[in-house]
């Protein structure tokens, strides 16, 4: 059952990202990133694999990778995704990392109905220079959805900003999981 709500969402996120990527009313006749479902790049965990999107360099004036994922029964059911220490918590840097910081105070966002955070935060490699991320994570009820912007320092936020702006996520829906 929880295999299944989790699918759900994997697959709502993913058409609210295809949306997102392919743009909205407001960006029509302005050239639109080329966006390519990748491979997700992590190993297995306890949330399974997410979905991957990258732009190239050519298409976005830098690289951007975007990863999404549901965690199903993970989120603080009582305050939900309230605080930068939830966002820490719940959100996916510990892919990339054990060793985070973040660059500026969190942000409250709004996703449709839901309420959750995000935060830039500079992220120290153990073999190369640092990757630069915005986690993003919103909540209903218990479970969360997430996501990670990576992008170098410059375009980061601007990145994140128009992955939370766009109507398609506005209008991610959940109901999905409510019925599962």
């Amino acid at each position: 059952m929880m295999r299944l709500r989790t699918t759900l969402l994997v697959i709502a996120l993913g058409a609210g990202l295809a949306g997102l990527l392919a743009g909205d009313a407001s960006t029509v006749g302005v050239p639109r990133p080329v966006w390519n479902d990748v491979k997700w790049p992590f190993p297995l965990d306890q949330w399974g694999l997410g979905k991957a999107f990258r732009c190239g360099a050519a298409d976005c004036g830098t690289e951007v990778s975007v990863y999404l994922r549901a965690k199903i029964g993970f989120c603080n059911c009582a305050t939900g995704v309230s605080d930068d220490a939830e966002l820490d918590r719940v959100g996916d840097l510990e892919l990339y990392s054990d060793k985070w910081i973040g660059l500026a105070d969190g942000s409250e966002i709004k996703v449709g109905w839901m309420s959750g955070r995000s935060r830039p935060y500079r992220v120290e490699m153990r073999y190369s220079g640092p990757v630069y991320a915005h986690a993003i994570g919103f909540n209903d009820r218990c479970d969360v959805a997430v996501a990670t912007v990576v992008s170098d320092q410059a375009q980061l936020k601007a990145a994140a900003d128009k992955l939370l702006a766009n109507t398609v996520i506005e209008n991610f829906r959940i109901e999905r999981m409510e019925t599962a």
